[in-house]
């Protein structure tokens, strides 16, 4: 069992520092739990001189632990399944979440210090099984008993009860009662279903007789299931719902937001609603901040990278831009940056379209169009914050650019992304939207061009002999032994033959050459020539680098990047 953290103070004591009770009251509910033998936060609230609401946020205040709110936790069925509902009742307890890597289970639990409740529920677990507690009242555990025990959650489960069963579908239903409801509960299967599968998007695309379900997984889509059409007017409607949308607008797109607790962590989602031939079609960018704020040294990137990465940072002021296409990583490598900068010393402020992990800290701003902020408008009132550091979502036009540019002229750190297809392709295409060679040389620190690829999974790749094409990619000899390994697909990877992703990198540093260059308006080729003769290594480098290593296949790197100029060298 985890070791729990005990606050510094009594709970009375406490409550009297926050002033929500007096010290004459807890003498009186002293006095009483001496005649009672109970705890003391229900004495108080007993008594009536706290509700139970209150007293739980105190405790939770002490206890260091987040506020639980049932209502935006999805049952997790697998952890359901590990405590039986007769147990939970019994020992007034919820299973919120099995976290099979760790293998842990987190039990709300009204007392996280009642070792005997605690070690009853661990005799009914699996040797070895790590019990984790959070904290709830009791009231809320009683009626998320209920709530959460009796109702099918698995998709299969839940489409036969449809198939099955009288479902009335009527908009006003899916708003009370929610789990008698199996639209609710099909809609968080796959909520749930998609996060365990580590996808970034799901997709709900209604085609003319049925409804498609599709997730994005290491990157490319999957599909995942094929629905009949009858159940997609019921689904958006709970989605639009979780998502505070207006249900009744169907013939124009929007926007919205859904925050749930799953697996015993806050994870969020973009929604956005497009309508389509067939109806409207729904995505949800799965945002867990978890995953995607990562360290910096923590980045599977070469060494060599990161160093320069690091060294490029230590300049104070210039621009330091990150290129890739949509889906490349860019966001978590700028937050990594960031937040490598980030401590009291220094003022980090970020201007975003939308913020999507919010960081401890740093002032962090969304594009607003009911007041006419864009990031041009927005820059400018970033620098009347005194900021050391600016983050700026994406530069892509002149006025973001310029702006972005002289804040970096006046002794600012700026960074941002450009959709590029190289680190040196930045150049032109900074050109080309009107920003000149002037302001260009000198000013910008770095460039990191950017993009991910899928990972061999490590259960089921199998080594082969590379062929000649291959070879000729590669750059290796004949007689050389080299291997590589090739996907072969297992119940671990869904039998893809990948699991996760690792970012190909390459980092271009400026100085004084290349800045000359750049300011007497050399082409793109003479551009690649002059870094590539200073070592820079390109995204190909990168990635047959990681081919020759085992982490991934010739086939996947082709796939993102363009390896045909290595066949006619």
């Amino acid at each position: 069992m985890n070791a729990i953290k005990k606050p510094h103070k009594r709970i009375g004591d406490q409550l009297i520092d926050m002033g929500i009770i007096s010290r004459d009251q807890l003498k009186i509910a002293l006095l009483e739990q001496k005649r009672s033998k109970g705890q003391i936060g229900e004495i108080l609230v007993q008594l009536g001189f706290l509700t139970e609401a209150v007293l739980n946020d105190a405790l939770r205040e002490s206890f260091g632990q987040s506020d639980t709110d049932f209502k935006e936790i999805i049952p997790d069925a697998d952890a359901l399944n590990l405590i039986s509902k007769s147990l939970a009742k019994q020992l007034n307890i919820v299973p919120v979440s099995y976290q099979p890597a760790e293998n842990k289970l987190v039990v709300a639990i009204s007392d996280i210090y009642d070792i005997i409740t605690l070690d009853k529920i661990t005799t009914h677990l699996p040797a070895g099984m790590q019990v984790e507690p959070m904290l709830a009242g009791k009231s809320e555990i009683d009626s998320s008993i209920d709530q959460f025990y009796g109702y099918e959650l698995s998709i299969d489960g839940i489409l036969n009860e449809i198939e099955t069963g009288q479902v009335e579908s009527h908009h006003s239903q899916l708003q009370s009662n929610e789990y008698s409801h199996p639209t609710v509960r099909l809609v968080d299967a796959f909520i749930m279903d998609a996060v365990k599968q580590e996808a970034s998007d799901i997709h709900f695309e209604p085609e003319e007789g049925f409804l498609r379900v599709r997730y994005r997984i290491d990157g490319v889509l999957r599909q995942i299931r094929s629905l009949h059409k009858k159940y997609w007017p019921s689904i958006v409607v709970r989605l639009k719902v979780l998502a505070n949308m207006n249900i009744a607008e169907t013939r124009a797109p929007q926007d919205g937001h859904i925050s749930l607790k799953i697996h015993g962590r806050q994870i969020d989602f973009r929604v956005a609603s497009q309508p389509t031939l067939h109806g409207e079609n729904v995505v949800l960018r799965i945002l867990d901040r978890n995953k995607s704020i990562i360290p910096l040294d923590d980045l599977d990137m070469p060494e060599e990278s990161r160093n320069t990465l690091k060294l490029m940072m230590a300049r104070p002021e210039g621009i330091i831009l990150v290129t890739g296409p949509t889906g490349s990583g860019k966001t978590t490598t700028l937050y990594s940056l960031i937040s490598y900068l980030n401590d009291e010393t220094v003022n980090i402020m970020t201007l975003e379209d939308p913020v999507e992990y919010p960081i401890n800290m740093i002032r962090q701003s969304s594009l607003n169009p009911a007041v006419k902020m864009d990031f041009a408008g927005g820059i400018r009132s970033l620098m009347r914050q005194d900021p050391d550091i600016i983050l700026v979502g994406e530069m892509r036009d002149l006025d973001t650019a310029s702006m972005g540019f002289r804040a970096a002229m006046t002794g600012h750190q700026v960074f941002s992304t450009l959709h590029t297809n190289s680190a040196i392709g930045a150049i032109p295409r900074l050109l080309d939207i009107g920003v000149s060679t002037d302001v260009l040389s000198g000013n910008i620190i770095g460039i990191v061009g950017q993009r991910l690829i899928r990972k061999l999974c490590p259960a089921c790749k199998k080594p082969d002999e590379p062929t000649k094409i291959e070879r000729k990619i590669l750059g290796v000899e004949e007689r050389n032994a080299e291997r590589l390994y090739r996907t072969q697909g297992c119940n671990r990877c869904n039998q893809s033959g990948f699991k996760g992703r690792i970012a190909l990198m390459e980092v271009l540093k400026m100085d004084p050459e290349i800045d000359e260059a750049i300011s007497q308006k050399k082409s793109l080729r003479e551009l690649n020539a002059l870094v590539k003769n200073k070592g820079f290594r390109t995204l190909a480098d990168d990635g047959i680098a990681r081919v020759m290593s085992g982490e991934t296949t010739l086939d996947e790197l082709s796939r993102v990047v363009d390896l045909t100029s290595r066949l006619s060298s």
